[in-house]
Protein backbone atom coordinates (compact mmCIF):
# COMPACT_ATOMS: atom_id res chain seq x y z
CA UNK A 1 0.00 0.00 0.00
CA UNK A 2 2.70 2.41 1.34
CA UNK A 3 6.26 2.33 0.19
CA UNK A 4 7.69 3.70 2.52
CA UNK A 5 6.51 1.66 5.63
CA UNK A 6 7.21 -1.84 6.53
CA UNK A 7 4.21 -4.49 6.52
CA UNK A 8 3.91 -4.26 10.03
CA UNK A 9 2.93 -1.03 10.19
CA UNK A 10 0.59 -1.21 7.65
CA UNK A 11 -1.21 -3.61 9.80
CA UNK A 12 -0.82 -1.57 12.74
CA UNK A 13 -2.22 1.30 11.06
CA UNK A 14 -5.25 -0.94 9.24
CA UNK A 15 -5.96 -2.45 13.33
CA UNK A 16 -6.07 1.12 14.28
CA UNK A 17 -8.73 2.51 12.08
CA UNK A 18 -10.52 -0.31 12.42
CA UNK A 19 -10.87 0.05 16.21
CA UNK A 20 -11.00 4.03 15.51
CA UNK A 21 -14.33 3.69 13.22
CA UNK A 22 -16.01 0.69 15.65
CA UNK A 23 -15.83 2.90 18.61
CA UNK A 24 -17.14 6.07 16.70
CA UNK A 25 -19.80 3.77 15.65
CA UNK A 26 -19.97 2.55 18.96
CA UNK A 27 -20.56 5.80 20.50
CA UNK A 28 -23.09 7.01 18.19
CA UNK A 29 -25.14 4.06 18.60
CA UNK A 30 -25.26 4.73 22.29
CA UNK A 31 -25.88 8.69 21.84
CA UNK A 32 -28.64 7.52 19.25
CA UNK A 33 -30.06 5.26 21.72
CA UNK A 34 -29.92 7.41 24.76
CA UNK A 35 -31.54 10.16 22.75
CA UNK A 36 -34.59 8.44 22.03
CA UNK A 37 -35.05 5.99 24.52
CA UNK A 38 -36.55 7.71 27.55
CA UNK A 39 -37.15 5.54 30.68
CA UNK A 40 -41.13 4.63 32.18
CA UNK A 41 -41.54 6.89 35.28
CA UNK A 42 -41.48 4.92 38.14
CA UNK A 43 -38.71 2.57 36.88
CA UNK A 44 -35.72 3.11 38.72
CA UNK A 45 -35.53 1.24 42.05
CA UNK A 46 -32.34 2.77 43.35
CA UNK A 47 -32.09 3.59 46.73
CA UNK A 48 -33.31 7.09 48.00
CA UNK A 49 -31.13 10.43 47.14
CA UNK A 50 -32.03 11.79 50.65
CA UNK A 51 -31.98 9.09 53.48
CA UNK A 52 -35.40 9.52 55.92
CA UNK A 53 -35.01 11.29 58.96
CA UNK A 54 -34.44 9.21 62.21
CA UNK A 55 -36.29 10.68 64.94
CA UNK A 56 -34.03 11.31 68.28
CA UNK A 57 -35.73 8.36 70.08
CA UNK A 58 -33.93 5.84 67.58
CA UNK A 59 -30.38 6.07 69.53
CA UNK A 60 -29.90 8.68 72.87
CA UNK A 61 -26.30 9.59 71.50
CA UNK A 62 -28.62 11.58 68.60
CA UNK A 63 -30.00 13.68 71.35
CA UNK A 64 -28.80 16.78 72.81
CA UNK A 65 -30.44 18.41 76.08
CA UNK A 66 -29.44 21.91 75.61
CA UNK A 67 -29.03 24.92 78.29
CA UNK A 68 -31.79 27.41 78.01
CA UNK A 69 -28.78 30.13 77.49
CA UNK A 70 -27.75 27.78 74.22
CA UNK A 71 -31.65 27.87 72.72
CA UNK A 72 -31.65 31.84 72.78
CA UNK A 73 -28.16 31.75 71.20
CA UNK A 74 -28.95 29.02 68.70
CA UNK A 75 -32.61 31.07 68.02
CA UNK A 76 -30.57 34.06 67.82
CA UNK A 77 -27.78 32.74 65.13
CA UNK A 78 -30.90 31.19 62.91
CA UNK A 79 -32.85 34.74 63.03
CA UNK A 80 -29.20 36.10 61.05
CA UNK A 81 -30.04 33.92 58.16
CA UNK A 82 -31.47 35.62 55.26
CA UNK A 83 -34.41 33.67 54.29
CA UNK A 84 -34.05 34.94 50.36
Amino acid sequence: MFPSISLAQEVGLAVLIVAALVWVLGLGHMLWDARFHHPEPGAYEGIAVIPAQRSAATHPMESVELTEAEEEAFAGLIRTIPLH
